[in-house]
């Protein structure tokens, strides 16, 4: 995914900017980065991988070196970010979130207009963020700039771009990413997770709305584009990406997360000995079931922070396969002869949990019943990079619903995202059997959309339904 701070203030930003990029440290793993300018030494940049350290002690140096009062930083899933970029906008830095499918045709066009060329990344890729900058060089002046490259870009993208006067901060046009906007006496923020400026003296000003493009200053943020009606915000930040303590349009994590489990708990009737959470992303949906159910909580396993302390884990899935088998801890007593439910926040490819539950087993369960939080994942994020898998094959859902195909059936998707069809019923009970779970039952899109308390119609939910 990625994450993004950025700071405009009357005296020095250093310090603000550094633990306040280092609070989104949860939605990257690969790339993190700060740029500051001050009138002294203009801009300076730091850039660090940080795939096997966090942030704080990659930027450790830095933090006693930068100083300037104005400054972005961004935790990145994948590009090296924050870019600089000299062009006839003048100098400025720029970061990204968001997804571009239309990659290969925006950057044909810019050769065609007689764009030279662009940095290929270690993979083979072009740098994201370098191409919106390209896009950004195509217009008279940085408002138009932002307005054509999201109207131009198949996908979503959120854009900071800082210039040595203030911060442009632009929402993706549909609301798909949160932007944040924090103030305190002679600074102001701007920020993807609304907690992350809390511990830096900030309060709350308000959210950018869908598509609106505002200039952040130390004096106050100015909006330049007004927002639009439509809202599609990605309810992924709820069930699984956004840090408890963040909320969205207004909406806490950490409650709608408890909400998803109180709703499972009420259509849920198998017979128990405690509910437990994935640490950590099913541990506040396990809460709410225990609450509601009346049935134990407890922490059969424990996930060993020091030094396994980041909840992403490395690309390649072999590797992430092997660290989340390594990072949770059996505690025998609360294991052995139980009928545990299980709750984490989705199911994707199927392997981790498989093999926690048969780690599960291992260690002297009886029963181990399955219950995400979200309903079966059927189509690859278009937007946000949920996961950046190369084919939707690796979906556990689609894997099952091809090997049906194979035995002579003919698929509909509408009938298996629909959870009143017998369809969708075989579905889930060849992914329980397939993953070897004594029951599995999904939480329903409905259910799901009541626990976060928006209407549908703002809310993203094509990885389950495939709507746009």
């Amino acid at each position: 995914m990625g994450g993004f701070f950025g700071v405009a203030s009357k005296e020095d930003c250093v310090f603000d900017l550094y633990f306040g990029t280092d609070y989104h440290s949860h939605l990257g793993t690969r790339r993190a980065g700060m740029v500051v300018c001050s009138e002294k030494k203009g801009f300076d940049r730091a850039i660090h991988n940080i795939e096997n350290a966090p942030f704080r002690t990659k930027f450790g140096k830095e933090i006693n070196e930068m100083e300037g009062n104005i400054g972005i930083g961004c935790i990145s899933d994948f590009e090296p970010q924050p870019l600089m970029v000299r062009s006839h906008h003048g100098t400025y830095a720029i970061t990204t979130v968001g997804r571009i499918n239309n990659i290969e045709q925006l950057t044909q066009e810019l050769f065609s207009n007689g764009h030279g060329h662009f940095l290929e990344m270690s993979g083979g890729d072009i740098n994201a963020t370098e191409l919106v900058a390209s896009l950004l060089d195509q217009k008279d002046n940085l408002v138009e700039a932002i307005q054509y490259a999201q109207e131009v870009i198949d996908g979503s993208m959120t854009i900071l771009v800082m210039t040595e006067k203030g911060i442009y901060a632009a929402r993706d046009r549909y609301g798909r990413t949160p932007v944040s906007i924090g103030k305190k006496q002679g600074a102001h923020c701007v920020s993807f997770e609304s907690f992350a400026y809390l511990n830096l003296g900030y309060v709350c000003d308000r959210e950018l709305g869908p598509g609106e493009v505002a200039v952040v200053t130390p004096e106050g943020v100015h909006t330049l584009v007004q927002p639009g009606k439509e809202m599609k915000i990605c309810t992924f930040l709820w069930v699984y990406y956004g840090y408890p303590s963040s909320s969205y349009e207004g909406v806490s994590v950490e409650k709608m997360r408890y909400n998803c489990g109180a709703r499972l708990a009420e259509r849920d009737n198998v017979k128990l000995d405690t509910v437990a959470g994935v640490p950590d992303s099913g541990i506040a949906h396990a809460i709410g079931y225990a609450n509601v159910s009346g049935v134990p909580f407890s922490r059969p396993f424990i996930k060993y922070t020091p030094t396994w302390p980041r909840s992403f884990m490395p690309v390649i899935q072999t590797q992430r396969n092997l660290i989340a088998r390594m990072k949770l801890i059996p505690v025998q007593e609360l294991i052995e002869n139980k009928r545990l439910l299980l709750i984490d926040d989705s199911i994707v490819r199927g392997t981790q949990l498989r093999e926690t539950t048969e780690f599960l087993y291992q260690s002297g369960a009886k029963e181990v019943h399955i219950r995400p939080a979200c309903p079966p994942l059927m189509f690859g994020c278009k937007y946000l990079n949920f996961s950046r898998s190369t084919s939707e094959m690796d979906l556990i859902a689609r894997r099952v619903l091809k090997e049906m195909e194979q035995e002579g059936r003919e698929i509909d998707l509408k009938d298996y995202v629909n959870p009143d069809t017998t369809e969708y019923g075989e579905m889930v009970e060849r992914i329980g059997r397939k993953l070897n779970f004594t029951t599995l039952r999904y939480h329903r899109l409905d259910d799901m959309i009541a626990s976060v308390g928006i209407d549908r119609s703002k809310l993203c939910t094509y990885c389950w339904d495939g709507k746009e």
